[in-house]
């Protein structure tokens, strides 16, 4: 997707940026991040991390490597994720469980976090060999993790009480080394991960629409559907257009929004400031301030993202580059002229129909769905049949009938959300908004609706599942204990969107979260996907 993204800004924007060149240690890259606007960067748009973001607040590169590394099996099971967020924002001190440690965990504030910290750990305070480290290294992550550790336990116990450590200090360290079994990053790792991050998010704030175009390019990948990219992108202000024969490349691209842009040079259809141009200090970055407002970043205002032709259901690439193809030698005059000339089959060309790719070749898409009926049967060497039959008069479909025509041809709604479609009946109910949660007070009862994105009950969550639910304004998390959700399994398990009635909670870095007591279906009339327990 990054590759994309170069190549995108590249064609469309006269700049050249490769990984190397990513002006370095931006203020506004880390402000986003404070902010947990991550949805679609590398490796930080879970939920969980989504969560972590405002609370661990990363301001500097090395910050973004902790993120990495502290979300992980073994950090969560071993204890380490709160008390370094509380060590990090100062509620509480720095301490180490001996003093031989602290060279090994100062970086990380007392807290181990990386395979590399744990295998020092050996070797400093358990007195064992290089190679007993490297085992201790292999087991991490293995399906036999715990076995192998605990094979070295009688080794590094005897090396502790030799260093004079106490029974149940030994105790406590041995247990960090052994949760590691479930898997703790290595900090080499974390550190090239977060180049990813810090670039993925660079491109997100500055050229929004290439980054999109670019996920989309690149899907299946990462945590979130293409409809939730769309929608997220949406509310950056990024206009995402339809597939058009006469418009769209293969993949998503970039168009312009306006054809008065047409006439204007690359340098000056760039918008955004200067100071996003060049490398900052370390220094520079300072601390978060969420009232902080440095200007606009964004660098690719006057263009759109207009789908691929790919991306309706049922056209393959090899389909639509011979569509593209033969646009480029000649412009298609009507619909049965392309189906002939590209020799599509019925099935695709409904499918290009219902995605609206054929509203401006044709008028309508209940027209198009009208002329395919004339056309089929009509063989590609007799060119010189033409529809004759006037078409009746058709009525305009609704916007709920556009939106499930998107949905079901391409999974993604470029003009609207289907929660804003029964919005009116969601306001005279007393259903608030995920935007406007921010002026509610931690701790009252309320009811939200959406779109369910998420359904995921972690191995470390008791049982908890969480729900990510998305109105037209953001997403927001709604926790289901074990309790809720056998009360409401049949509505809360296969239930599209939902109303939701819970307990706001709120905590000091602002992030939100929602207690669910009461779960009810919300019939939204139109197809939605959501991603299950992966």
């Amino acid at each position: 997707a990054l590759s994309i993204s170069f190549d995108l800004i590249s064609q469309h924007c006269g700049r050249f940026w490769t990984l190397a060149s990513i002006p370095r240690n931006e203020p506004g890259v880390y402000d986003m991040l404070c902010r947990g606007d991550s949805i679609g960067v590398f490796q930080v748009e879970s939920r969980a991390q989504i969560g972590v973001l405002p609370r661990l607040r990363p301001r500097c590169f090395y910050d973004l490597a902790v993120e990495i590394g502290l979300i992980r099996p073994g950090p969560v099971q071993g204890g380490a994720v709160h008390p370094y967020i509380r060590r990090r924002t100062g509620a509480e001190p720095v301490t180490y469980p001996h003093p031989l440690l602290e060279p090994v965990l100062e970086r990380t504030l007392g807290i181990p976090l990386f395979q590399e910290q744990l295998m020092q750990m050996a070797t400093t305070v358990g007195n064992c060999t290089v190679a007993d480290a490297d085992l201790l290294r292999r087991a991490m992550g293995s399906k036999r993790g715990v076995e192998r550790i605990n094979s070295l336990r009688t080794k590094l116990f005897e090396g502790m009480a030799a260093n004079g450590i106490d029974d149940d200090t030994a105790q406590g360290i041995y247990a960090r080394i052994e949760s590691f079994a479930n898997f703790g990053f290595a900090e080499s790792h974390a550190l090239s991960f977060a180049g990813l991050v810090y670039t993925s998010a660079w491109i997100k704030l500055h050229y929004p629409a290439v980054f999109l175009a670019a996920l989309l390019r690149s899907q299946p990948m990462g945590f979130y559907s293409s409809a939730t990219l769309v929608a997220d992108a949406r509310r950056h202000g990024v206009v995402t257009r339809r597939p058009d024969v006469a418009r769209s490349s293969v993949g998503a691209d970039l168009e312009l929004l306006d054809a008065c842009c047409e006439e204007l040079g690359s340098e000056e259809l760039e918008t955004g400031i200067d100071e996003c141009l060049h490398d900052h200090d370390e220094s520079e970055i300072g601390a978060f301030d969420p009232n902080r407002d440095d200007g606009d970043h964004r660098r690719d205002t006057h263009f759109a993202v207009r789908l691929g032709l790919s991306d309706v259901s049922g056209i393959n690439i090899e389909t639509a580059t011979r569509i593209v193809e033969e646009r480029e030698r000649e412009s298609f005059a009507s619909l049965d002229d392309l189906a002939r000339r590209v020799d599509l089959s019925g099935e695709e060309v409904e499918a290009l129909a219902l995605a609206g790719a054929f509203d401006d070749l044709v008028g309508s898409r209940r027209g198009a769905l009208w002329q395919i009926g004339q056309i089929n049967g009509v063989g590609p060497g007799q060119l010189d049949v033409q529809v004759v039959t006037q078409p009746p008069l058709l009525p305009e479909p609704t916007q709920m009938e556009l939106l499930g025509d998107d949905l079901r041809a391409t999974g993604i709604s470029t003009a609207d959300h289907p929660v804003r479609q029964v919005r009116d009946a969601l306001n005279r109910r007393g259903v608030v908004r995920v935007d406007r949660l921010d002026g509610v007070e931690s701790g009252r009862r309320v009811e939200v609706a959406g779109v369910v994105t998420h359904r995921q009950r972690p191995g470390t969550a008791g049982g908890v599942t969480f729900l990510n639910l998305e109105d037209e304004t953001g997403l927001l998390n709604v926790i289901v204990t074990p309790g809720a959700w056998r009360h409401y399994r049949r509505v809360a398990r296969t239930s599209r969107a939902l109303v939701v009635r819970g307990i706001l909670e709120r905590g000091d870095e602002g992030v939100m979260s929602l207690q669910a007591d009461r779960l009810e279906a919300l019939d939204l009339s139109v197809p939605t996907k959501s991603r299950d327990f992966r």
